[in-house]
């Protein structure tokens, strides 16, 4: 399953990409928080997969939707004066909970939008699919579905109430009883293994 890419102009030369390649995660934000595009780059091809697959099971599988809401997560980290803060927690979820904010801005929006529009039906969610599509989504689902099986139920628990219900992870450590260390270690593990699963996978 190839996900849609959005690609930046190609302004690197090997050696730089190489350079690249070779900074943390913070590092390439902190040069991203300095306009240089390229750092910006490197961020969307290592973390695209995951962002991806986040937001298409946001949007109920909404190809059209998640590619808009995919380029407003780029477009708000090349644009935000917060920048991430590595002694808060690790760059992947600080990159999910950003993501997640942005998701829920845009369905917020588009809620007010339906709600202006009187003629149209708000017992069903707008449809932009191509029905085309449906075998190809119905296999990115069973990637993203598969992906997470392969999580411990902790894991999986963690992921649904954090990014799905909305819980903090201090609300989390209070729901589990663990120390919030525990959280977000197992928060790490999650996503870490998350991605790699995905990337695995083929998505």
């Amino acid at each position: 399953m190839v996900v849609p890419v959005i690609r930046f102009p190609n302004l690197l030369g090997e050696e730089l990409q190489v350079r690249l390649k070779e900074k943390l995660d913070k590092e390439l934000m902190g040069l991203v928080m300095k306009k240089h595009r390229p750092a910006l780059e490197e961020l969307y091809d290592r973390h695209i997969k995951l962002i991806y697959g986040f937001i298409f099971k946001f949007t109920n599988g909404n190809t059209e939707k998640t590619k808009e809401i995919v380029q407003l997560v780029f477009l708000k980290l090349w644009t935000t004066k917060s920048s991430y803060n590595s002694e808060k927690g690790h760059f992947v979820s600080w990159l999910l909970t950003v993501t997640r904010n942005v998701c829920v801005d845009y369905v917020r929006k588009d809620s007010v939008h339906i709600r202006n529009n009187k003629h149209m039906d708000m017992s069903h969610p707008i449809d932009m699919e191509d029905p085309n599509n449906d075998i190809e989504n119905g296999l990115l689902y069973s990637e993203i579905a598969n992906a997470k099986s392969k999580l411990s139920k902790p894991q999986k628990r963690l992921i649904d109430l954090l990014y799905w219900k909305g819980y903090s992870l201090t609300e989390i450590a209070k729901i589990e009883n663990e120390p919030i260390g525990t959280i977000k270690s197992r928060l790490h593990q999650s996503l870490k293994l998350l991605k790699k699963y995905l990337e695995v996978g083929g998505l």
